[in-house]
């Protein structure tokens, strides 16, 4: 994501609603979340941008900051 060269992904499926993915040029994978989470979930932890290196590992880690935001607003 260096040099502003990034695209979304072509077979990053299925899609993650809610959540822009993005191919580095790098090859890696990442997520930043549409609407910000509210404050108290990023005082709790959630990150609105994360990445990995599968499809799979990026959808377990966008649920994971969505079960810290829930958390917070349950």
């Amino acid at each position: 994501m260096e040099d502003g060269r990034s695209t979304p992904p072509e077979s990053a499926s299925p899609m993650i609603p809610g959540w822009r993915l993005i191919l580095s040029d790098m090859g890696r994978l990442w997520a930043v979340r549409e609407k910000a989470f509210p404050s108290g979930a990023l005082r709790a932890g959630a990150e609105p941008t994360v990445d990995a290196d599968t499809a799979g590992e990026l959808e377990a880690e966008v649920e994971r900051q969505e079960k810290i935001a829930r958390q917070v607003v349950s």
